[in-house]
């Protein structure tokens, strides 16, 4: 569940069109132009809002965005 609602939100903020299905597995920073600096800070904002959760700035580092599957295991460690 956690992996659907993480990519409808990745898909909602990089308003990727269907040529753009994201997986579990797919990579996102340095791969999809469109997750640029912005499109993270939102993310993040989302999330926090989302699951109640704070994420601190040192907690963040581009691993963090590898894969949709890392986003998700990150998020799902700190609900």
């Amino acid at each position: 569940m956690l992996t659907s609602e993480l990519i409808n939100l990745l898909t909602e903020v990089l308003q990727l069109g269907e040529d753009h299905a994201l997986t579990k597995d797919s990579q996102l920073l340095g791969v999809i132009p469109e997750f640029d600096s912005m499109a993270v800070v939102t993310v993040l904002t989302y999330i926090e809002e989302q699951y109640g959760i704070i994420i601190d700035d040192d907690e963040v580092d581009a691993s963090i965005f590898e894969t949709v599957s890392r986003l998700v295991d990150f998020v799902a460690e700190r609900i």
